[in-house]
């Protein structure tokens, strides 16, 4: 519960020092909606999916991996804040208080959740305005959106590591960026990955990214008639394997981003 108390004050500290940088929001908004733009605008009647080259079916297959690359490019953020805090000697300051030493990462994962979160319902609402439906009910619409905020805090974390490891806020924003890329066009986010070579093929279909855009397509109603799921396991049963890849990811880089914390604050 102390940990727990600690992580919800710093959390809210970060939560007010983006309120009052605004700029921050805005920037994380320009990039999905661009995509969201450049995809179904530009690319949208050139790329088959289901059999069919309909912007509007492109569209509703597109969103669920433009609402997952988000999350996920959040992991940049987090890492380049963290690295800020290092920087300026923030970190050390708060090694002087009585406060359970995870807490600065959880605070600061925590905080940006919330953020990835509203910039969520913006990008939602956008997405709406230029024709994107879900088709299913409300339920499962929610349990989407769940899935899509527990993958992005799963890379936060990898964000917090990167983070920790490197010196300077520019380093971490390159280091956040660089490895994102080929996650998530090395995917079925924009195309449908049965198109895809047969070594990009295999890799897309056990790719934890894949997974939850799987999951969401198939809770927000959004595959198109005639896709052809593909058989390996975790597309099979999206759901499941989103959950688990996200809980692993979670576990493994939370316990490695606290030990660096405790050895680079040493």
């Amino acid at each position: 519960m102390s940990t727990m108390s600690d992580s919800l004050v710093l959390a809210r500290r970060n939560l007010i020092r983006m309120r009052r940088i605004p700029e921050v929001v805005l920037f994380g908004l320009i990039q999905p909606i661009m995509f969201v733009v450049l995809f179904t605008y530009v690319f949208g009647g050139s790329i088959q999916v289901g059999g069919s080259l309909s912007q509007q079916t492109y569209r509703e297959f597109l969103m669920a991996g433009i609402f997952a690359q988000t999350v996920t490019f959040a992991t940049a953020g987090a890492g380049a804040g963290i690295a800020d805090d290092m920087h300026k000697g923030l970190v050390d300051r708060f090694r002087s208080l009585p406060m359970a030493r995870g807490a600065v990462l959880t605070g600061r994962t925590l905080a940006d959740l919330v953020q990835t979160a509203l910039t969520m319902v913006v990008l939602a609402l956008v997405a709406l305005l230029i024709g994107w439906r879900a088709h299913e009910n409300i339920g499962k619409v929610l349990a989407a959106f769940a899935l899509l905020l527990l993958l992005g805090y799963a890379f936060s974390w990898i964000g917090a590591l990167i983070g920790l490891s490197v010196r300077t806020p520019e380093a971490a924003t390159s280091g956040g960026l660089i490895w994102l890329f080929p996650l998530t066009f090395i995917s079925n986010a924009f195309v449908d990955s049965n198109k895809l070579p047969t070594v990009f093929r295999h890799i897309a279909e056990w790719n934890p990214f894949s997974t939850t855009v799987q999951a969401a397509r198939e809770l927000f109603g959004n595959l198109p008639p005639g896709f052809r799921t593909p058989d390996a396991w975790p597309m099979q049963h999206p759901v499941l394997a989103s959950v688990l890849w996200s809980l692993l990811i979670l576990v493994v880089f939370r316990t490695l981003a606290v030990r660096k914390y405790r050895s680079a604050a040493a």
